[in-house]
């Protein structure tokens, strides 16, 4: 191959890959015409996947020849190594040589030739072109290759770029989409004006409640509604203008044509990237539809704040925040549950309490609450009432657990008998040490609700269950736990039990089995 040859050739197989500026066009056209103007047997283009992190193969992406090659090259190979590395053409005319032999892509090749493709400082592929001809690849052909080579790679660099631009333009154009209907689809009233004071963009919202038409771009606002705006907003709309510095909050009535609107307004300056101002940005809000929802928010904010001050004093954390969310299950009435009503008294406080210091005894009184109410708040328990010195608990309301209600019930009561067997204990010190308390339980249907008016109500428990819990109570002793047989089915064996002489209670015609609860199973 001559020079004038090389250029000729070059001149047209850059008109041939031309005519379809497509990647995948360009490169199998690089192939196709370094295997024909090179007249060799057999062409090949590896390449790069540049969004692998780990690539361990060349894929072959396109082949030109009658001989089968590989379909991939190992990157660990000793001429791809040297390609990546160096990113210069590699000629080998002879395959007897002690290096690069596996530029040889076929047994019956004796010259081969290999050159990467560059772009922006990245390998984007290696081009291997053999021949059954030793010596084939003279400094003609080579330098026709790295020529050619490099041309494509330019090609193949314009159609990425030519390509991410596409890609750019349309999203520039999806943004510029979501943008119109962010604007359009805003309850919010938006306008712009220019560096000149006159309208340069409104959306439908303004465009409906100040009666600007399309036709009205371009004209003074203050034509438009400015002028029916207050004095004070006219004149923030001067300041902003002179000082670049937004006003929010601003509040006012809009009167036109027969419309008023109650409304807030934020004035903020458009600014060029070098911060000169270009223009203003009016963004209203109508008042009257957030009147509304406000006084919806706040009746809701005092539904929430009614169930908070009636439950949290006497349930957990986590059941007053779902009566929070759900107000409704409060309500006047009344309603059916399952619970375990728990009575828990202090066994001779009566005699305890007389000839002492009203004070000291309601101190007394108070020490054993704070601790023994915690408990019941701690296993998921309501507080009832407190009666006198006795602690009335209802476990399973407003808010049910199933069994887990009853297991709760007697694991509270079981906590609270041994806090009063404790040596360390901070109640019942001193002239009370001698105290001690007596628990009664009983499951069973409950009718549960606000009982009262709306004047004065209490959230209560009443049945026959109850008052069944309140006779047990009266039956245990000191240090006793004493539970009914519905109960007992429900805990099942997860407490230490002792079976009683069933025992009479008023208002039923038999005897009821009764238990002592132990202790808890361990």
């Amino acid at each position: 191959m001559q020079q004038t040859s090389i250029l000729y050739d070059l001149v047209r197989t850059t008109n041939v890959l031309s005519e379809d500026m497509s990647r995948k066009s360009v490169s199998r056209g690089l192939v196709e015409q370094a295997l024909d103007v090179t007249r060799s047997d057999a062409a090949a283009l590896y390449v790069l996947d540049p969004d692998k992190k780990k690539q361990e193969e060349l894929p072959l992406l396109h082949r030109r020849g009658r001989y089968d090659l590989p379909k991939q090259l190992p990157l660990s190979g000793e001429s791809v190594n040297f390609l990546l590395d160096s990113r210069e053409t590699l000629v080998i005319n002879n395959p007897g040589g002690p290096f690069f032999g596996d530029i040889f892509l076929h047994p019956e090749m004796k010259s081969a030739i290999a050159s990467p493709l560059v772009s922006r400082d990245q390998v984007m592929g290696l081009l291997f072109l053999n021949s059954r001809q030793p010596d084939h690849y003279g400094a003609a052909r080579l330098s026709f290759i790295d020529s050619f080579n490099k041309m494509a790679s330019g090609m193949l660099q314009n159609i990425d770029l030519f390509q991410e631009l596409k890609d750019r333009l349309k999203e520039i154009e999806g943004l510029h989409r979501y943008q119109t209907n962010v604007f359009t689809s805003m309850t919010n009233l938006l306008v712009t004006s220019d560096s000149q004071g006159k309208l340069k963009y409104f959306n439908p919202s303004a465009g409906k409640s100040f009666g600007i038409r399309d036709e009205d771009v371009g004209k003074p606002m203050e034509e438009l509604f400015l002028k029916d705006l207050s004095r004070k907003v006219r004149n923030q709309v001067k300041k902003v203008s002179e000082n670049g510095r937004p006003v929010l909050g601003l509040e006012g009535v809009y009167e036109a044509d027969g419309r008023e609107m109650d409304y807030s307004l934020n004035i903020a300056p458009l600014k060029t990237s070098r911060g000169s101002i270009e223009g203003l940005t009016y963004l209203f809000t109508d008042q009257t539809q957030e009147q509304e929802l406000k006084s919806r928010m706040e009746s809701a904010v005092e539904e929430r704040r009614v169930v908070k001050d009636m439950f949290s004093r006497y349930l957990s954390t986590d059941i007053v925040h779902q009566l929070m969310e759900h107000p409704d299950n409060v309500r006047l009435g009344g309603e059916k549950k399952d619970a375990t009503i728990f009575f828990a008294d202090i066994t001779g406080y009566t005699s305890f309490s007389e000839g002492k210091d009203p004070e000291y005894v309601v101190e007394v009184l108070n020490d054993f609450f704070s601790v023994s109410l915690e408990v019941v708040i701690k296993y998921g328990g309501y507080i009832d009432k407190l009666i006198g010195d006795c602690i009335m608990a209802a476990f399973g309301v407003p808010m049910g657990k199933g069994d887990h209600d009853a297991i709760n019930a007697v694991s509270c009561a079981v906590e609270i008998q041994d806090l009063i067997q404790d040596k360390n204990r901070k109640f019942f010190t001193g002239e009370a040490s001698h105290l001690r308390v007596s628990i009664g339980m009983n499951s069973g249907p409950v009718v549960v609700g606000n009982l009262g008016s709306s004047r004065r109500m209490d959230y209560s428990v009443i049945s026959d269950t109850v008052n069944v819990a309140a006779r047990l109570e009266g039956v245990a002793t000191a240090n006793d736990i004493i539970i009914s047989s519905h109960t007992r089915d429900i805990v099942g064996d997860r407490f230490h039990l002792k079976e009683l002489k069933p025992v009479s209670v008023k208002g039923k015609k038999e005897p009821i089995p009764i238990f002592n609860v132990l202790g808890i199973k361990r």
